[in-house]
């Protein structure tokens, strides 16, 4: 087991503030095991077991409290008197109309209340209307390559590189001894459960919208996902994915496409990244892209020939890991070019370009143009596989991605 540092120290950070923690992110991200780690620091700290109150409630003892009334009920007769407690709900989302328990819980005195999701419903609807401005949210990612390479042990860099590529981070994967033979079951059982258990909240959901559609046809919401899969590092619209799932004999329309391709970034499968006019600074709203939460997954999804595009791999981890560091991540696009990210933190930005190769002289000026038509003064970095390419190139830093990964 890994310790995931980073997420127990936003976890001690807003330790006893009267703010609820939410953790969200996909499944088998390693959420539940977070919130173990963070029982034991409470305990380590003279926090009594008496104090702490926890309920995964995808753990079948616990499905007789999935109403919440008797959540309610359960946590009130547990509250230590005089002393703070610590309340843990895991999957809450499973709980038809949670939000009345936890604002009712909220409102109490020595009260640290901690959520764990993994549908984007969490902070939706009527529980943001009710607590906006009272909580936190601490999304999760899978391992990052660091993460990965201190639970795969002393190998070499390269080759847990290679397999972090192919067989993604799921933390329980990373575990495994032998991921040739034991990764493929283990991340098809990992999608099918984020699909199912997905749609099964989906339609419990009470949604204010009238127009948005049940989705019940699993088959045709893992062609999405395929399409999606595929079309990593390029811009995807409801209309294109329409017309896919049109050519292949079966017609399809947009206000469906919308409402399955929904059910695929409410569990956070798929990230939708918008476009940042660079020159205007405003949000765009067309021509998004779309990078899966685990790259593990998306060797589940699409055929091993169609999964050989490095680039497209590289690109989707660089993203997830901009995540980790930067609360802000878009795409750049100034005129009729394109730069692959841009990422902020406050009032900073720092652009950032994929690209698998540079040693050939046009990959090279394709890949340094976008960053010479910015303007500005933020620093402008290419994260490339190569290493014969590294260097500094007119102020525009050249990193090989392996060596950033780890820093």
């Amino acid at each position: 087991m890994v310790e995931r540092t980073g997420y127990l120290k936003e976890l001690l950070v807003w330790k006893d503030e009267k703010l609820i923690k939410v953790v969200t992110g996909l499944r088998r991200c390693g959420k539940s095991t977070l919130l173990m780690q963070y029982q034991r620091m409470l305990l380590a700290s003279d926090v009594s077991p008496e104090q702490i109150i926890t309920i995964n409630f995808d753990d079948p003892q616990f499905e007789r409290y999935r109403g919440y009334h008797s959540l309610h009920q359960y946590v009130l007769d547990r509250l230590v008197p005089d002393r703070m407690n610590y309340i843990i709900l895991d999957e809450v989302q499973l709980v038809p109309d949670f939000q009345r328990a936890v604002d009712s819980l909220y409102l109490r005195e020595n009260v640290d209340l901690y959520l764990a999701g993994s549908n984007a419903c969490l902070l939706s609807g009527e529980l943001a209307t009710l607590l906006s401005g009272r909580y936190v949210e601490i999304h999760m990612l899978p391992l990052s390559f660091k993460e990965y390479c201190t639970l795969r042990g002393p190998k070499e860099k390269e080759s847990l590189f290679a397999d972090y590529l192919s067989y993604g981070a799921l933390p329980y994967l990373a575990a495994m001894d032998d991921l040739r033979d034991q990764a493929d079951p283990y991340l098809e059982g990992s999608y099918n459960t984020v699909l199912v258990k997905g749609v099964e909240v989906r339609q419990q959901r009470k949604d204010p919208d009238p127009n948005r559609r049940q989705v019940s046809d699993l088959n045709l919401l893992g062609s999405i996902a395929r399409i999606l899969a595929r079309s990593i590092g390029r811009s995807v619209s409801i209309k294109s994915i329409a017309d896919s799932i049109s050519s292949s004999g079966r017609r399809i329309s947009p206000n469906t496409v919308r409402d399955y391709l929904d059910a695929l970034i409410e569990p956070y499968l798929f990230y939708p990244v918008k476009r940042y006019d660079v020159l205007a600074k405003q949000l765009l709203k067309t021509n998004q892209k779309l990078y899966i939460a685990d790259l593990g997954l998306r060797r589940y999804l699409i055929p091993r020939h169609d999964n050989c595009d490095l680039g497209a791999s590289i690109e989707n981890m660089v993203y997830l890991e901009l995540r980790r560091r930067y609360p802000d991540v878009t795409i750049g696009s100034i005129s009729r070019t394109e730069v692959d990210f841009v990422a902020r933190k406050g009032d900073l930005l720092h652009y950032y370009q994929v690209a698998e190769s540079l040693i050939d002289p046009s990959a090279f000026e394709r890949e340094f143009a976008p960053l010479r038509a910015m303007q500005d003064n933020y620093p402008k970095t290419i994260l490339t596989v190569d290493l014969y390419t590294a260097g500094n190139y007119d102020g525009i830093e050249v990193v090989p991605v392996l060596d950033w990964l780890l820093q």
